[in-house]
């Protein structure tokens, strides 16, 4: 079988050509990945995977189409150029499309990121670690059940070509452990989840402290009280703060700007957020399991303050946004096998102000801590912003009780004008933040 590499991509691409192409593009991808999961103790699954894909993007004229495949032979290869060609035909002229401009592919030598870790774990290896977490997650106080553990690893190879000169390869792989733990009976039981990926093995942490934190987050829960609808201080923990950024992203996507449906589009340039507050998207990590040399068209990519001491700075685009709306691609193009590219951000960090988790609670008094969300709701033309939580009353800055079925919702452009970070920033996926704090939001309850 043919391997997906650089040369087989430019044998596509030009065939594309050939075929009556004016541009193309090809990505090759080819993962490996294996998962371990128990249950009370006994093996529940393995899974392995191995898969080889291909995806075709053309260009005639303004108008494209791509499509996508698994197998590579040169004879089902002849078949994909040859269909691709003869639907770019039919389809409908777009005058933004295009491959990006030579002038803003990246160049010369690339960055290495540290992304790939060449050990290969074995499934008793993942077993035992699953076995580990979920061990320690059933032996935590008040823990009666278990929901699983698992343990997995995965290894994929991306290569990307165009007619336009870039060629390009980007390797990585992921390690993961979790736990997830219940505890109490009945009607009071209650969950607890802990889990972490990384890009290379060591930096895992021990299964056993992570099982625990499971079993410790379950427990906490227990004897969760619904509250009185009210308006109070709310903190978002940081395990999942960044969920109130992640509108952000969508709102200043270019695309979304390009089409007037944002409720952030006429605020480039302008004050969306309190001053101190300061949001970083990062494709250069080391390790960062967001991180790639360059985007998903070719296009260099850097390190940008997205908001700057709360200061909106750019719109988030790909080649084909940033041509209708008159400007240049940021370096934020995000693709699959098929279809044109949307836009995605990196490593995306809220970064940390000067008062930890208790600090902010001193600082509130009294209110909600938020340490799960559910069943977000956002209008992308006005902000209306909603989401179903639970987590813990604080009265005096210190945890009460916990609570559950509230819901808190209000307007970001006024949420965001409000948002204090606190310094508790842990780096534990491609998107993180602080603990978040608002001064007063409508809480839903009873």
């Amino acid at each position: 079988m043919a391997r997906m590499d650089e040369n087989l991509l430019n044998d596509v691409v030009a065939a594309a050509l050939k075929a009556g192409a004016d541009a193309a593009e090809a990505v090759g991808a080819e993962r490996r990945s294996l998962s371990v999961s128990v249950r009370m103790g006994e093996l529940e699954e393995v899974e392995r995977e191995e898969s080889r894909d291909l995806g075709l993007r053309v260009f005639v004229g303004r108008r494209q189409a791509s499509v996508s495949g698994s197998d590579i032979s040169q004879g089902a290869r002849d078949r994909l150029v040859e269909r691709v060609v003869a639907m770019a035909r039919l389809a409908p002229e777009d005058p933004y499309a295009g491959l990006a401009d030579p002038d803003g592919l990246a160049r010369g030598p690339r960055p290495d990121l540290d992304l790939y870790d060449p050990a290969e774990p074995s499934a008793e290896a993942l077993e035992d670690r699953a076995r580990t977490a979920e061990a320690a997650a059933r032996a935590a106080p008040k823990v009666t059940n278990s929901d699983g553990a698992s343990g997995s690893w995965s290894s994929s190879h991306w290569a990307f070509v165009t007619s336009g000169g870039f060629s390009g390869v980007h390797k990585a792989t992921g390690f993961s452990i979790s736990a997830s733990a219940i505890a109490g009976e009945g009607s009071g039981m209650e969950t607890g989840y802990d889990g972490r990926t990384t890009r290379w093995q060591s930096d895992l942490p021990a299964p056993d402290s992570l099982g625990a934190e499971a079993g410790r987050r379950a427990a906490s829960r227990l004897g969760a009280r619904k509250i009185a609808s009210t308006t109070a201080p709310v903190i978002f923990e940081n395990r999942m703060a960044a969920s109130i950024i992640s509108p952000l992203v969508g709102a200043i996507a270019g695309p979304a700007i390009a089409r007037g449906v944002s409720f952030l589009k006429d605020k480039l340039g302008q004050q969306v957020f309190a001053r101190g507050m300061t949001v970083t998207d990062e494709p250069h990590r080391l390790r960062g399991l967001g991180s790639s040399p360059f985007d998903d068209e070719g296009v260099a990519n850097r390190t940008r303050n997205i908001v700057d001491d709360g200061v909106l700075t750019t719109w988030l685009l790909n080649s084909s946004s940033a041509r209708q709306l008159g400007l240049k691609t940021t370096g934020h193009a995000s693709r699959g096998l098929a279809g044109p590219p949307g836009v995605s951000t990196t490593n995306l960090t809220v970064q940390p102000g000067e008062r930890d988790l208790a600090g902010l609670m001193r600082d509130a008094g009294a209110g909600l801590l938020i340490n799960s969300m559910f069943g977000p709701s956002l209008n992308p033309n006005t902000g209306d912003w909603s989401v179903g939580c639970s987590g813990f009353w604080f009265e005096d800055g210190e945890i009460a009780y916990p609570v559950n079925e509230i819901t808190v919702a209000g307007n970001l452009l006024d949420i965001f004008q409000r948002v204090v970070p606190g310094s508790d920033l842990e780096i534990r996926g491609s998107s993180n933040s602080p603990s978040l704090l608002v001064d007063a939001l409508a809480i839903a309850g009873k």
